[in-house]
């Protein structure tokens, strides 16, 4: 935020406003008083004027009123009126005195440059009022001449009869009262000025007494906007601004743990999206994305911080499948298939709106996690119950067929109930063994199937396992041994793993060609020994070969059913045998043959010290 200039700033305001309230006061003040002086001025000055021409013209009609004779030696009354005249202001030269008779002509003056005037008729119309309506006469005017201005006062003279005998015309210069005014005027603007200049001082200390805990604030509120409540501003009194400063004081309290509040809920969601398996899209009212988990990058291959901004349904491949982002929030789930030629890969992407208090959508949450292998079991257990009603329907069929030809009176015949019954006995015995096949299943993956394991020494009990089957083989097929001597320990149990070796055997008896071999192998490696089966059948094709430990996968399901497999044989072998801590798996070629093969571990030699 830039700083603000002293000439836009409230602390230039004050000092204008402070200022302009001073000069409105001392104009009016200014105003009134000038006015009241200069009334009181004239007034005082016409009043002095009347006063003089009172007194003069107490003399001049005195001077009327005496009786002359022709004889009379003593002054005449022009030459009276005229020393009177003389006597009267000779101090001040800016008054005109002069003396008119009823007939208008001057007698008396005080000008000795205006004597040449005397004798003379006079036309001045205050001159003729003040005869006519034998009143007193006052005005003031512009005197161009004198270019001044100029006071007159005309009075009537009338002597003891009541006649009137002239008029005193009597006329002062204003310029004395009103340079009197103008000097005052003067002080007064210089005192406005210096009080201006004082007050501009003044209002620059208190200007700053008012913005300076403003300022402080100000400053204040930038440092709390960057996350900074640790400081204060100062509170300088009790006034408006100080309250305003306590208030802020505690807003900056209650920022500050608001501020806590938000910051730690924001670590632990940012703690909880951190560590989420399943990954979370926040985007706008628009569909623009805002944030971004790590977990959501890693399922759909992208950087959190490279896809701010981008439309959702470009990134989750829905631009093809989805208009409307509305449209999500009715699906509310969905899966996405983001599989390639060789990897499967599901995500399910369960979508929310985000809303303000008035309703309205302000934006989208996604949550989407990785489906592949739920959506994988979800298959082999729709795939099992499908195996399994197929596998158990087709004994019951055939029972149910024999049962119902017995029924039938087959019964009575001596030569074909005993083979049904034999069917129908074969048929019972498959459905128990593959009953307890999948319950054997059931237990390994609950973990409900103990193992009792013990030390075993894996060479000799191989040889007598192979020795059982060499007794019940068909002389057409030859078992081969590659055991070599010496002892090898192992950690197993021997029931288990008996039954590992018997699903082996038997595969490997029951798909090999008449005069074919089987061959079994041990291997004794530095941790663990090595068991290899091979046989002369059929073979597998590659592209199926992963498939053979599966439930109830049959390369070749008629064979295998002519057989009387179960199914189940490879799977419960590969469970045993991890149970054991090994590994199992098959190599084949088609029409040459299969070889199954399983891992155990050895013995630990602390392990054999303490047995």
């Amino acid at each position: 935020m830039n700083k603000v200039g002293f000439f836009r700033s409230i602390q230039l305001k004050f000092i204008i406003i402070y200022i302009l309230l001073l000069l409105l006061a001392v104009q009016v003040i200014g105003s009134f008083f000038t006015q009241r002086l200069e009334e009181d001025l004239l007034d005082s000055f016409k009043s002095s004027i009347s006063e003089r021409v009172e007194l003069l013209s107490y003399n001049l009609e005195q001077a009327f009123d005496r009786e002359r004779s022709e004889e009379d030696e003593g002054p005449t009354l022009q030459d009276e009126i005229q020393q009177i005249v003389q006597d009267i202001n000779t101090d001040n030269i800016a008054t005109t005195v002069n003396v008119i008779d009823n007939q208008r002509r001057i007698i008396g003056t005080n000008k000795l440059n205006q004597e040449e005037e005397l004798g003379k008729r006079t036309s001045m119309p205050i001159v003729q009022q003040a005869l006519f309506f034998e009143t007193s006469q006052k005005e003031d005017f512009w005197e161009a001449e004198s270019e001044s201005r100029v006071y007159v006062h005309v009075e009537p003279l009338i002597d003891s009869d009541g006649i009137t005998v002239g008029v005193i015309y009597f006329q002062s210069s204003l310029d004395e009262v009103y340079g009197q005014v103008e000097d005052i005027n003067s002080i007064f603007l210089q005192g406005s000025l210096l009080a201006i200049s004082i007050s501009a001082i003044v209002g620059i200390l208190v200007a700053r007494t008012i913005t300076k805990p403003i300022m402080e604030m100000r400053e204040q509120a930038l440092i709390m906007a960057n996350g900074d409540f640790t400081q204060k501003v100062n509170v300088y009194g009790k006034d408006e601004i100080g309250q305003l400063a306590e208030t802020f004081n505690d807003l900056n309290s209650r920022l500050k743990h608001s501020y806590a509040t938000i910051e730690e809920e924001r670590r632990k969601l940012s703690s909880v999206l951190s560590n989420m398996s399943d990954g979370v899209i926040a985007t706008d009212n628009n569909g623009s994305i805002t944030l971004m988990n790590e977990a959501a990058g890693r399922l759909i291959g992208e950087n959190p911080e490279e896809v701010i901004g981008d439309y959702l349904l470009d990134i989750l491949q829905l631009e093809g499948k989805v208009i409307d982002l509305t449209e999500l929030q009715d699906s509310g789930s969905m899966i996405i298939d983001f599989s390639d030629d060789d990897t499967p890969f599901l995500i399910r992407s369960n979508f929310s709106t985000v809303s303000d208090d008035e309703d309205e959508i302000t934006g989208f949450i996604t949550v989407i996690s990785d489906v592949t292998e739920q959506e994988k079991v979800e298959q082999e257990r729709r795939d099992f119950v499908s195996n399994v009603s197929h596998e158990l329907r087709t004994p019951l069929t055939t029972m149910k067929s024999y049962i119902e030809a017995l029924t039938d009176g087959a019964w009575e015949d001596k030569e074909i109930a005993p083979k049904f019954l034999h069917v129908a006995q074969n048929e019972t015995d498959r459905m128990i063994r593959m009953v307890n096949d999948l319950l054997q299943l059931s237990k390994m993956d609950s973990d409900e199937l103990p193992l009792h394991k013990e030390r075993t020494d894996f060479v000799e009990y191989f040889h007598q396992v192979i020795d059982r089957f060499e007794m019940n083989t068909p002389e057409e097929i030859t078992l081969i041994r590659e055991i070599p001597k010496g002892q090898s320990l192992v950690w197993m149990d021997k029931d288990k793993m008996t039954q590992v070796l018997d699903n082996i055997i038997s595969n490997a008896i029951k798909y090999s060609p008449e005069g074919g071999e089987i061959r079994m192998k041990l291997d004794i490696k530095r941790h663990y020994l090595l068991v290899s089966i091979e046989d002369q059948g059929m073979g597998i094709p590659y592209d199926k070969l992963e498939k053979v430990f599966e439930r109830f996968y049959r390369a070749d399901k008629a064979r295998t059913r002519k057989l009387g497999g179960t199914g189940l044989g490879l799977a419960i072998t590969k469970e045993l045998v991890e149970a054991h801590h090994g590994k199992i798996w098959a190599k084949s070629k088609e029409g040459k043959g299969t070889t199954i093969l399983f891992t155990l571990p050895l013995m630990s030699k602390k392990r054999r010290d303490m047995r």
